[in-house]
């Protein structure tokens, strides 16, 4: 469950009389849970009508507690069930509307469980370029130049796939410590050997005849991917001699 400033030590500055909140108000409140999102993702998800706060007359946006819940929903969606941004619209929807619609069966396989039939695969999300460019926050010639890098890659459609969206958040955090993309070429050149060594331990699942082996695969990518970026952490913390929170 989120939980919302309720005016106590911290939160009573930012959340206006009416219980409006900052979106740097909300981007606390929604770390607790999804540590990952950043201001970009929240003005991404409401350009593509995820969440429509509201305005105050010099343009601020202003957040309820129910478009801090609906935040909360749609990220949740994305991380447990890898759903597409139209998928969830519409299912935020079809709930607002009052119908009990079920969620599409695309979510993870829960440790313990059978694997599911195989079906056929979701469409990954994708963005386009101007929503790419709006999201992140920059202009052509920065986008260009992460390209250049290797940072960001179209797809064959010259789309994006919506982890693009924090890359390139990330990409510009990190450049206000000064940072620049082409520092960032050994993180790409590390990830890239990281994703060939899992590559080569599912490679031969994939490559199975049968649907529910090649099923597993996917899955077995994603957990031994999601154990790659947790020791790359540790030992960045390590080397820094420094935890993070």
């Amino acid at each position: 469950m989120l939980r919302t400033p309720s005016g106590g030590a911290g939160h009573g500055a930012a959340a206006t009389d009416s219980g409006l909140m900052s979106i740097g108000t909300v981007l606390n409140v929604l770390r607790d849970e999804f540590p990952e999102v950043t201001i970009s993702k929240i003005r991404f998800l409401e350009s593509e009508g995820l969440i429509e706060p509201q305005r105050t007359p010099s343009g601020y946006r202003k957040f309820s507690a129910h478009d801090v819940e609906r935040l909360g929903h749609v990220l949740r969606m994305q991380r447990d069930h890898y759903l597409p941004l139209k998928v969830i619209r519409e299912h935020l929807e079809a709930m607002e509307r009052g119908e009990a619609v079920p969620l599409p069966a695309l979510g993870r396989q829960r440790e313990g469980e059978a694997a599911p039939e195989p079906t056929e695969g979701p469409t990954a999300a994708r963005i386009g370029r101007a929503e790419l460019l709006a999201a992140a926050g920059v202009e052509e010639e920065e986008l260009r130049e992460w390209e250049s890098y290797g940072l960001v890659t179209p797809l064959e459609d010259g789309a994006y796939d919506a982890e693009a969206v924090t890359v390139a958040s990330l990409v510009v955090e990190l450049g206000r410590f000064g940072i620049e993309p082409r520092h960032l070429r050994v993180m790409k050149a590390a990830a890239d050997r990281e994703a060939g060594l899992v590559d080569q331990v599912v490679a031969p699942l994939r490559r199975h005849r049968n649907p529910q082996t090649r099923a597993h695969a996917e899955a077995r990518a994603k957990e031994l991917a999601g154990l790659t970026v947790k020791l790359h952490a540790a030992l960045v913390q390590t080397a820094l001699g420094v935890r993070l929170p």
